[in-house]
């Protein structure tokens, strides 16, 4: 089971009791008089997980006539909900949908990713992340990329351990070829992927070769499906841009993101085929450095 995670509980939270509220018919006027708040507030908590006390907790419980068991359940998950992660350490540093996005990424048990023009963040070295996101002055300071870099890697470490984080990610071959810090850095990189691919187990990298059709058509999109192990929760999305990134719940644009990474996936190598594209790539660049 992956670890419990505070962001994914203030999700199934507010999905299990939003579900509950729209099956009931319950309107949002009803649910704040309930809760003696304004009607404005309540969608605003919905909207952005955000965790009631206990005490209006149980109220709503009551409101929107949870039974017993399952009553006790949600309070259970309140309490880990009320709790911080690691990632609220950097809250000085990311947006609120970057600090959701970590903390769903820790709580997650399967992420799949398509990334068109750089290594996806779980995979990245040290080196690459640190040039990166040094190469992008115009949104960050100078004197956050150590701790920018230092978020990534611990980001990683969902990747090993007791219930490794499962991944699988399609790489576009011009991420493979982007000189990101400069050959040698790039050809590290390379390097960490062939030994991703060779040592973890629960990561499926497949890169989407220069030849297949789908390149054009998926454009430089990069986007995230995050997928959970408690029954009641659906599949998240997230998409991102050069400035903005953005956690989807519309279950029409997840599914139309599911399709997508569906082409991207069967139009790339399979795993062999992507290793040995990485590791000729790496030779090329290697008797070149």
């Amino acid at each position: 089971m992956p670890p419990a995670s505070p962001t994914v509980a203030r999700w199934e939270l507010t999905y299990r009791i939003r579900r509950r509220r729209e099956e009931l018919g319950a309107t949002s006027a009803a649910i704040a008089k309930s809760l003696g708040i304004t009607s404005t507030y309540w969608p605003t908590i919905e909207r952005t997980w955000r965790v009631l006390s206990e005490d209006k907790t149980r109220i709503l419980l009551d409101a929107l006539d949870f039974s017993g068991s399952e009553r006790e359940e949600l309070l259970e998950i309140r309490e880990i909900a009320s709790g911080r992660g690691w990632w609220n350490e950097y809250i000085s540093l990311f947006n609120d949908e970057q600090m959701r996005l970590w903390g769903l990424e820790f709580g997650a048990a399967e992420i799949r990713s398509f990334e068109s023009l750089m290594m996806p963040g779980l995979l990245q070295t040290e080196d690459y992340a640190r040039a990166l996101i040094d190469a992008d002055g115009l949104f960050v300071r100078k004197t956050e990329v150590e701790q920018r870099v230092e978020v990534r890697m611990r980001r990683q470490e969902r990747l090993t351990g007791e219930d490794p984080l499962r991944l699988n990610v399609v790489v576009s071959q011009a991420a493979l070829m982007q000189q990101v810090g400069g050959p040698e850095v790039l050809l590290g990189q390379l390097h960490r992927l062939v030994d991703a691919i060779e040592s973890l187990p629960t990561v499926d990298l497949r890169i989407l070769p220069f030849t297949s059709r789908s390149g054009t058509i998926l454009g430089g999109a990069n986007f995230h499906l995050i997928d959970f192990d408690r029954a009641q929760l659906p599949t998240l999305g997230w998409h991102e841009s050069a400035v903005v990134g953005q956690i989807l719940e519309d279950s029409t644009m997840v599914r139309n993101l599911v399709t997508t990474f569906g082409y991207a996936q069967a139009q790339a190598l399979g795993r062999e085929d992507s290793l040995a594209l990485i590791k000729r790539l790496a030779d090329e660049l290697g008797s070149a450095v």
